[in-house]
């Protein structure tokens, strides 16, 4: 090898290492409020109130790029890019691409707003992989005690007993507050479950959520944004379950136990739906072409939310809108419907604004505001995370085939569920670097058996 060629191979390792130091040491941004500990109600000062105001605030994260944290619609129009709809009300709303982490369009994209049950894809993605979907649970009256008033309900019984498929079909499908805090209470506790879901939107680099109740309930202080929410969707997607809940349009659910005509007691069961409208349709609205996901959520302080998925010509884009002040019956998918459509449009014309951010940890993450990625080198491959022990969807000698997924899976993806495609090895402080000695960051985030709806 050549000197030159040696001093040039030399050069790119020590930048490389550089700036993965960077990265990883980066420190958190001083917008990021503090969050309250799970043992004591936030006080006042230390967090914002539920009721959002009317405007945005001047000052919101940059987390992303610096565009994301300015007010008002933020997109690039040139030559051939389509117009944003005209008729988007919603305070907050973004539209990126799944898989590259481009963020094509967004609107007041960092708003911290009350996220209602969105939020339950962030307990998802936290507190999914710690049980198989095959183990058995009896409810305990302690277990649905402090479930907030009016809250969704699938309809669990207490003393009875269920799967955590079950619980996790109750979940998704009829947001059911009673099944997450089965689930919390599960998983240590609902203080336990609310402290592990805020370490889990930090390491997630979603800096602007502050989670008080694990369902998604208004609370004082439990806010979000367009832009974290998009976040959990990016992440939960990532693992095989959740692709299989968020995308499952109706299952049957345990009920009454009842004597048969033959003297023996039997369980029946009782259908539920899922209440995401672009994924089973309404009176007034469609199923969307290539839906896949993720979840819906409505309260009276945050009004109606939703974040959802959809696959056209080999694109995949994630649409997340916050509080659409028209009132229309099911507004938020119709404005959500808009959005994609104009992404599918704007995809590959439109310079992005912005990008998703990876985790903490994730070759090219960076927790500074305004980080940018890396070279795009392609996809990964890999096991599968978040699988909590199941069998495949649709395969009725396993765990699972009573519900009713859009479509069956068949690849896997990164063991850590991440998906980022370059490994990187960090072992008493010296980095390895792969491909030859060349670190590349890999900002490309493929979405493996993505379940895509056909028509």
């Amino acid at each position: 090898m050549s000197a030159s060629k040696k001093t040039a191979k030399r050069t790119l390792l020590v930048t490389s290492a550089t700036l993965l130091s960077a990265a990883l040491t980066a420190p958190v941004p001083a917008f990021a409020a503090p969050r309250p500990t799970p043992s004591a109600k936030p006080t006042p000062s230390a967090t914002p109130s539920t009721t959002p105001t009317a405007t945005p605030p001047a000052n919101m994260s940059t987390v992303g790029g610096p565009r994301l944290g300015q007010a008002g619609t933020q997109v690039n129009l040139a030559e051939g890019v389509p117009v944003i709809p005209k008729d988007v009300t919603a305070r907050s709303w973004i539209v990126s691409d799944a898989e590259s982490g481009d963020v094509l369009a967004a609107h007041n994209a960092h708003w911290r707003l009350p996220p209602a049950s969105t939020l339950k894809m962030l307990f998802a993605d936290t507190v999914l992989p710690k049980f198989p979907r095959t183990l058995k649970h009896k409810v305990t009256p302690a277990e649905l005690a402090d479930v907030g008033a009016g809250s969704s309900m699938v309809g669990i019984k207490e003393k009875e007993t269920y799967t955590v498929h079950d619980l996790w079909l109750g979940v998704f499908l009829r947001s059911g507050n009673d099944a997450v805090h089965v689930l919390s209470h599960m998983n240590g506790g609902v203080a336990a479950t609310v402290k592990e879901m805020n370490e889990h939107a930090e390491e997630l680099q979603a800096l602007d959520t502050n989670v008080v109740s694990p369902d998604g309930y208004d609370e004082r202080g439990q806010v979000s944004s367009a832009y974290d929410l998009t976040l959990f969707a990016r992440s939960g997607l990532q693992k095989k379950d959740f692709r299989e809940y968020c995308s499952t349009v109706s299952a049957k659910f345990p009920g009454e136990w009842k004597k048969s005509k033959q003297g023996k007691w039997v369980r029946g069961t009782f259908e539920i739906q899922n209440t995401n409208r672009l994924l089973a349709g309404d009176s007034d609205v469609s199923v969307y072409q290539g839906i896949a996901g993720v979840k819906n959520g409505n309260t009276t302080n945050a009004g109606a939310t939703f974040t959802g998925v959809a696959e056209r010509g080999g694109k995949v884009l994630l649409v997340t809108v916050m509080n659409p002040e028209k009132t229309e019956h099911n507004e938020v998918y119709k404005e959500t419907a808009r959005l994609l459509d104009w992404g599918f449009r704007a995809a590959g014309k439109v310079k992005p604004v912005g990008e998703l951010v990876a985790p903490k940890g994730t070759a090219g993450s960076d927790a500074s505001p305004g980080a940018a990625g890396g070279t795009d080198t392609g996809g990964g491959s890999g096991a599968d995370s978040g699988e909590a022990g199941g069998g495949e969807a649709g395969d009725p000698g396993k765990a699972g085939a009573s519900a009713s997924p859009v479509a069956n899976a068949s690849s896997e993806v990164d063991p850590d569920g991440r998906g980022m495609g370059v490994a990187l090895g960090i072992a008493g402080g010296v980095v390895v670097l792969l491909a030859g000695g060349a670190f590349l960051v890999n900002r490309r985030w493929p979405l493996p058996e993505l379940v895509r709806r056909k028509r």
